[in-house]
């Protein structure tokens, strides 16, 4: 009796998997003959961060040199097309690829900024969650830390932060103040000298936060916080100008 509900529960899958095959080699054969009616842009942007529109998806899609509405979908080169698409720096991954009806559904998923590079003799840049250096655009800023300071210079030569070490060190300390509540809202800006030595300019005090290398930099926001916390109430929050953190175990603040 085990033996013949073995043998049905084979067949059944059997018949299923055929099944599957057959409807999979139909909407092939239907979609080979498939002529492209429309192009449907889908713009995921759960950052709400808008460099980029479905007019702006649509016009470098178009810009590819491929005839697409009115073209065959099996003849349109759809890795060219996404190739082009990933060449925009605002574009952190894009997907293409066609529906039963005829359209080529074109997916596209932007890079969120995390920080602004300002610059007084080149253009401002983004840096994006992956590192990334990302053009600024006309149609939106977004409001981030801001980053100055001839160090930029070098770190620009490259296509991201990650491409050094240095990069990826100030990348996650970028990360952990965007991931910190009350960092986020009291850095306004990260001054970096030539030497790689910090300045923070915070948003709520008129201290100069002279922070050092990037290196230690938990520890160092911790000292800052203790200072926020245990000396400025005692003496007021606008007592001292500049607050020194690159010495081990201490806080010098004049």
């Amino acid at each position: 009796m085990k033996w013949k509900l073995k043998i049905r529960k084979e067949v059944k899958i059997a018949v299923a998997l055929i099944a599957i095959s057959v409807l999979i080699a139909f909407s092939s054969r239907k979609q080979d003959g498939l002529v492209c009616k429309d192009i449907s842009i889908d713009l995921e942007n759960v950052h709400e961060n808008h460099f980029l529109d479905e007019a702006d998806v649509m016009k470098l899609v178009e810009g590819s040199g491929q005839k697409i509405i009115g073209s065959s979908l099996e003849n349109i080169n759809l890795k060219a097309i996404e190739t082009r698409l990933k060449y925009d720096k605002h574009i952190l991954d894009a997907e293409l690829f066609s529906d039963l009806k005829g359209n080529l559904v074109v997916n596209v998923e932007l890079r969120r900024p995390i920080a602004r590079i300002v610059q007084e003799d080149a253009q401002d840049a983004y840096i994006a969650e992956d590192g990334v250096f990302m053009p600024v655009s006309e149609k939106y800023s977004s409001r981030v830390t801001l980053i100055s300071g001839s160090y930029m210079k070098a770190l620009l030569k490259n296509e991201s932060l990650k491409a050094s070490e240095e990069g990826t060190q100030l990348l996650e300390m970028i990360e952990f103040i965007n991931d910190d509540k009350f960092w986020k809202a009291q850095i306004a800006q990260l001054d970096i000298n030539s030497n790689g030595k910090i300045i923070i300019y915070p948003q709520m005090t008129g201290q100069r936060v002279e922070f050092g290398k990037v290196d230690d930099y938990e520890l160092k926001l911790k000292k800052l916080m203790i200072f926020y916390k245990e000396i400025l109430p005692q003496k007021g929050w606008t007592h001292y100008q500049r607050v020194n953190l690159e010495y081990a175990g201490q806080i010098v603040a004049e």
